[in-house]
């Protein structure tokens, strides 16, 4: 009952949260002067070309980009009636892209799963790596097992996302014969899903999860590590060792359980943060993902992409923050919502 009542409460701050982030991206977004139209409309003006003036000018009157910056703001999030009444964000409508010419929808339609996709196997790697590492470097700590760990860990955190892709991208298709570029095979986009599609994407994942998992990874095995070593220091520890416990189960019962806190906590962060942070090795290794659109409509000022991909995740992140914060209740008893007197 705790639990769903904390949930209730959550999706409320959420709501009221994502409305708030939502005027935030759409306001830093305009703050350069001008925008994809107004632009366009000068560089259409200096070379004489009067018809595509027109046509820019019509743009901005049908997309309500000629009246106040308050007033396009809701019109954009559907609270405010536009030229053809509500529509906007919350009626479905993302708004249209300036630099492909598309509505918005069909331009993040595919890549949105593939960006997903992509983020939740790294995900699913840094916690297969980080966990066992981090566990094992503090359950032998000072050893050769922790100091390799703490190298590797060391070495993730140095190498830059981008440089690790590009060396992967040599060395794994010349050595491990291992795809590249894309997500899947060329003559398999646009198929409906198989088993060879499948296949294909599997194999496509694999260098991409290593690089974009490895930085996560790493910092969040010394993480681990760190709050491992603190809770084996502790009073508690010794004392189920005098009472026979054994090193196994008196490590995964108490210590590790304590330590996994901010473990757990990070999963609020961790989606969105690998999401932003891959944008380059996206770039680098040819992927479908909202990354390089999110590059592309920034550095044009396609405002209607840009602050859709930008809402979306910012979606992640308040998604990821109420599932960590829900298993933080499971997992420590000491945590317990709205419980105060």
């Amino acid at each position: 009952m705790i639990i769903l009542r904390y949930a209730f409460y959550r999706l409320i701050t959420m709501f009221l949260t994502l409305l708030l982030v939502s005027a935030l991206i759409f306001f830093i977004i305009n703050l350069p002067p001008g925008n994809y139209l107004t632009n366009q409309i000068m560089e259409l003006q200096a070379t004489g070309q009067d018809a595509g003036v027109a046509k820019a000018e019509f743009l901005q009157h049908e997309y309500a980009l000629d009246r106040p910056l308050v007033e396009q703001y809701l019109i954009w999030i559907g609270a405010w009636p536009g030229p053809y009444g509500f529509s906007g964000m919350l009626q479905g409508d993302f708004g249209w892209s300036f630099e492909f010419d598309q509505p918005v929808i069909d331009i993040v339609g595919q890549a949105l799963w593939l960006t997903v996709l992509v983020n939740l196997a790294a995900v699913l790697f840094v916690y297969l790596v980080a966990l066992p590492l981090g566990v094992l470097a503090a359950a032998r700590s000072q050893t050769w097992v922790d100091y390799t760990s703490s190298f590797i860990g060391y070495l993730g955190l140095a190498t830059p996302n981008f440089l690790l892709a590009l060396i992967l991208f040599y060395y794994g298709q010349k050595y491990l014969h291992l795809p590249i570029g894309g997500l899947m095979a060329p003559e398999l986009e646009g198929e409906p899903m198989s088993l060879a599609k499948m296949n294909s994407i599997l194999l496509h994942l694999i260098i991409p999860t290593f690089v974009i998992g490895t930085s996560g990874a790493a910092a969040m095995m010394q993480r681990l590590r760190a709050n491992m070593l603190d809770e084996l220091n502790k009073p508690y520890v010794e004392t189920a060792r005098a009472k026979g416990l054994s090193p196994t189960k008196m490590l995964m019962k108490y210590p590790l359980r304590m330590a996994l806190n901010p473990f757990v906590a990070d999963i609020g962060n961790l989606l969105p943060s690998m999401i932003s942070g891959s944008v380059l090795v996206s770039v680098v290794l040819g992927l479908q993902t909202i990354g390089p659109a999110l590059l592309t409509a920034l550095k044009s000022q396609d405002q209607f992409l840009a602050g859709f991909i930008l809402l979306f995740v910012a979606l992640l992140t308040l998604i990821g923050t109420m599932i960590s914060d829900v298993l933080l209740m499971l997992l420590d008893p000491r945590i317990r919502y709205g419980e105060r007197k």
